[in-house]
């Protein structure tokens, strides 16, 4: 077995409570701002939030009787590379030459984005141990993972899959699979954990572990920033890229 360096992270973050509400705030900057300028930057900023609750508001953008404002939302729905922003896009009926451009390439980068090749296969595993999150918000860090992995590039695996399938996948794909088994638990001074047991799949050698914990925010503020933290952490580590 391969030893592995294990990823520590150690902050403490006031800002993690603030991202909600920077969605918030930038969502009434794009739909009740008076110029135009401002609308456009708030589009453009919710785009690069990587927070799916922009969706909504870009999707409401399409609509602002400034063109400059739809062309940003537009812009905003494919940086946000959320799945949900297609519908809309798709939907919209629009006059302005330059925003159609706009527009057009955003379902095309969208769609390029849903249909682009997978880079690795992955089985996913959560856990809560600290026994005092609430289901629900598990459940949408779970998403947020999923999310995360996907963006990396991940084919997500099936639950329950056999190894005969999963392997069938890697062959057609020619990919590596992994099995990521994630535990949330509490850390000494009162903030929390995720640890990051990777293995081979569908195989389940051991390939090593990654840890990342952070405290100074509420549970579902932390969560936030563990996982995109545990998933660039584990990408580096374990060597996704090759």
């Amino acid at each position: 077995m391969r030893l592995l360096p294990v990823a520590l992270l150690l902050f403490a973050l006031p800002a993690l409570a603030q991202v909600d509400a920077r969605v918030a705030f930038l969502t009434k900057q794009l739909e009740k701002g008076k110029d135009p300028r401002a609308r456009s930057q708030a589009a453009l900023v919710l785009g690069a939030t990587e927070e799916p609750e922009a969706v909504r508001p870009l999707c409401t953008g399409l609509e602002d009787e400034s063109e400059v404002v739809r062309a940003a939302a537009a812009k905003g729905l494919a940086t946000l590379k959320e799945a949900s922003g297609l519908d809309c896009l798709k939907k919209h009926q629009e006059k302005d030459a330059a925003t159609l451009v706009a527009v057009r390439e955003a379902i095309k980068a969208l769609e390029d984005f849903k249909n682009r090749k997978p880079r690795l296969y992955v089985a996913l595993g959560l856990k809560d141990k600290t026994g005092s999150l609430s289901p629900e918000l598990v459940k949408i860090s779970e998403e947020r993972l999923k999310r995360r992995l996907i963006h990396a590039g991940a084919m997500l695996a099936p639950p329950k899959e056999t190894k005969k399938a999963a392997q069938g996948v890697l062959k057609k794909n020619s990919i590596r699979g992994y099995q990521l088994n994630i535990e949330i638990s509490n850390t000494e001074g009162g903030g929390l954990r995720l640890a990051v047991l990777c293995l081979r799949y569908p195989d389940m050698a051991l390939l090593g572990q990654v840890d990342v914990q952070a405290s100074g925010a509420e549970p579902a503020d932390l969560l936030k920033a563990l996982i995109p933290k545990a998933i660039e952490d584990a990408a580096e580590t374990f060597e996704w890229s090759t």
